[in-house]
C-alpha cells in the first residue's frame, strides 16, 4: 500500500493534513505518487503544483518535498504544501 501525507503549512504550523492511500499494485511508484498528490490537491481544493527538478531531488533523497507559491500558477493563502511518503512499516 502506498500512502502519501499532505500538509498545508502556514506560519510554521500545520493548518490542514490528510493521508491518501493507493493500493493499485499495477502502477509504478511514480504513478501512485502522482495519483495521491492529485487526490490531496482535490481534497484541499488546490491546483496541481508544478513539479520541478528540486522537488524530484528532495523526494528521491528524503521521500518528502514541499511546494511554495512558485509551484502554483494561482495565488495561494498558505506558505507550503508538503507531501511525505509514509513507509509500510510506519503504521
Amino acid at each position: 500500500m502506498y500512502r502519501l501525507w499532505g500538509k498545508i503549512i502556514k506560519h510554521n504550523k500545520i493548518q490542514e493534513s490528510i493521508v491518501i492511500y493507493n493500493t493499485n499494485e499495477r502502477l509504478t511508484l511514480t504513478q501512485k505518487r502522482n495519483i495521491c498528490l492529485e487526490e490531496i490537491c482535490y481534497k484541499f481544493d488546490l491546483q496541481y503544483p508544478a513539479w520541478f527538478n528540486q522537488n524530484e531531488k528532495d523526494y528521491s533523497m528524503f521521500y518528502k518535498t514541499s511546494f511554495n507559491a512558485d509551484n502554483f500558477m494561482e495565488p495561494i493563502d498558505f506558505d507550503i504544501l508538503e507531501i511525505e511518503y509514509i513507509p509500510e512499516d510506519k503504521i
